[in-house]
């Protein structure tokens, strides 16, 4: 092996993309946008080169850090954010795009692509911040106060997820003495901290909101890019370190039902699809929480194929909003005529997300459906069931009928450019051949795979769900009963804390100033107790007295940046 080999072999392919973050800024813009498309493109062809071992390992601090660790989990979530960073870029090159949103949005995928390969909770938390901070870039890229407060909004949700894990982090090392980046549990010290951060990232009901607040408000090319990354890092963190906890069973199966409603009564086209992602993300939780092997296997290549068909409906979704400027049910319909290539990718997105049989939603989300039946969770099973019909009602038909195929508006709509085009083939393409060869997929999943979903049960009773789902869309169409599309404000939880909090904030100011005082001195008083319990943590050998300013600092600065975003801007 020569010397350059050996210096960048260690290197995490994550790193190489934040590397070329910094490049694509230096260079010219056309440059820099198809560079954005190839770095990704080498470094699957990099990843596929290399067999599972620890590549990467450097000592900070006294501890062992593994950077890159390849093993089959991680290989196949690298993979699809490395698919999934192609994509994007090749989209973005339809979009008017600047260098910064493109350096941006290497530096998101590298950020995420370098927490998949961590093998230690220090790099894993690094990378994690890393990755935030980029993302919320193509956010404020819209350059509208709406993207601006929507992000310092996706920031607060972020930096507090990223609080919360270090504290778990710092727990957890204290407690135990390793950083390793593997199963934790519940029971472990620090678990509960370091479930919560995930689940914030993960999107969790009540904590749910910063998603359809945030990513509808980026740039057309960002949310796509945006859809990929931070909501599936977490979901592979969870398959790594809490697989088999059983309350992610039924926090999943919540997360695949409740956003079903606001789906169907929600206007904007793109914000019904961030509702979708929301009840596709309960599938791969409800699959970690059961956790054996048929369940695992079917939350991870349900979030490679959901990667896919989900990026393919934010294409096409955005593409119409760049033809017709906007993406309200309530002003499209009739795009067929003008953009039908965009209209049948779209169906192809639509179709994969619910779950039709020889396109790849069917073969991970049947997966998930069958190990809760196997289990014996039928409630859950029930609940599965009753979401990929809602999957259908909002995604599978609302989408593509509305946007394409409802009463003409109007619009003199040209074709998507080329580039996006190109895109949504390839996503297309993809969607069509994992549902026809689902070995191909099943091969890289983390178990060996006995399990074949094309068995007549499987099909039919996926086609009676499906064709009970279209009818009754249809019925209720026929019958004029069906929730109307019109301009208005659905409010979700996310009110408590975007108006709520804000009010009782200033009526205590206003009102109840001795109350404030008390509360102020009592939260001083909670304060130092935390404080010296942290300092409880701290030992001769342990990571807080070693390391004050990764530690105590960071922790302290962290949160002082979220107090202040939260009274700021919630």
């Amino acid at each position: 092996m020569t010397a350059a080999a050996e210096i960048l072999l260690p290197l995490n392919p994550g790193i190489w993309l934040i590397v070329g973050a910094l490049i694509a800024v230096l260079l010219p813009q056309t440059l820099s946008r198809w560079f954005a498309v190839i770095l990704p493109v080498f470094l699957i062809a990099f990843l596929f080169s290399l067999n599972f071992d620890n590549y990467g390992a450097i000592s900070f601090l006294n501890y062992n850090l593994e950077t890159f660790r390849l093993d089959s989990l991680s290989r196949i979530f690298g993979l699809i954010f490395l698919i999934a960073s192609a994509l994007g870029n090749l989209y973005a090159l339809g979009d008017d795009v600047n260098k910064l949103q493109c350096s941006a949005a290497l530096a998101y995928a590298g950020g995420t692509i370098a927490a998949v390969f961590a093998g230690d909770m220090i790099t894993l938390f690094i990378f994690f911040e890393i990755a935030t901070i980029a993302s919320v870039f193509l956010i404020w890229a819209r350059r509208t106060e709406r993207a601006f407060t929507a992000g310092m909004r996706y920031l607060i949700f972020q930096i507090g997820a990223g609080v919360i894990l270090l504290a778990g982090l710092l727990v957890h090392v204290s407690a135990t003495g390793s950083i390793d980046f593997d199963k934790i549990g519940l029971d472990a010290s620090g678990g509960i901290l370091i479930l919560t951060a995930f689940g914030i990232k993960s999107a969790f009901p009540l904590v749910h909101n910063w998603l359809q607040d945030a990513y509808p408000e980026a740039t057309i090319s960002g949310t796509v890019i945006l859809s990929g990354f931070t909501t599936k890092l977490a979901i592979y963190a969870l398959a790594r370190s809490y697989a088999g906890t059983e309350i992610l069973i039924w926090i999943g199966a919540v997360m695949a039902v409740f956003p079903i409603f606001y789906a169907i009564i929600e206007n904007d086209l793109r914000r019904v699809l961030t509702y979708s992602l929301n009840v596709q993300l309960g599938f791969m939780v409800v699959g970690i929480g059961i956790g054996t092997e048929i369940a695992l296997n079917g939350a991870v290549s349900h979030a490679v194929v959901h990667i896919l068909y989900k990026a393919l409906l934010l294409m096409s979704m955005g593409a119409v909003l760049l033809r017709t400027g906007t993406c309200n049910a309530s002003e499209l319909g009739g795009l067929v005529k003008t953009m039908p290539w965009t209209a049948a990718f779209c169906i192809v997105g639509a179709i994969s997300a619910s779950a039709f049989p020889l396109f790849s939603g069917f073969i991970s989300k049947s997966m998930i459906i069958t190990a809760a039946g196997e289990q014996g969770y039928w409630i859950i099973w029930l609940i599965l069931l009753f979401a990929s019909a809602g999957v259908l009602y909002h995604s599978g038909i609302r989408i593509p009928y509305f946007a394409f195929f409802s009463e003409d508006k109007g619009h003199d709509a040209k074709e998507a450019p080329r580039p996006m085009l190109l895109a949504m083939c390839i996503a297309a393409f993809l969607c069509v051949i994992i549902g026809v060869f689902p070995a191909l997929l099943y091969t890289m999943l983390p178990f060996p795979v006995d399990y074949d979903p094309y068995t007549v049960y499987h099909v039919i009773n996926q086609l009676q769900l499906l064709m009970f789902a279209a009818l009754a869309f249809t019925v209720l169409k026929l019958i004029n009963i069906y929730p109307s599309d019109i301009q208005g404000t659905n409010l979700d939880t996310d009110w408590f804390y975007r108006k709520g909090l804000m009010a009782l904030i200033i009526f205590s100011n206003r009102h109840i100033n001795t109350g404030c005082r008390v509360v102020c001195d009592s939260a001083v008083g909670i304060i130092s107790k935390i404080i010296n319990s942290l300092k409880l943590l701290g030992n001769n050998d342990g990571i807080l007295s070693r390391t004050p300013a990764l530690g105590s600092s960071i922790a302290w600065i962290s949160s002082l940046l979220l107090l202040v975003l939260l009274l700021r801007f919630a």
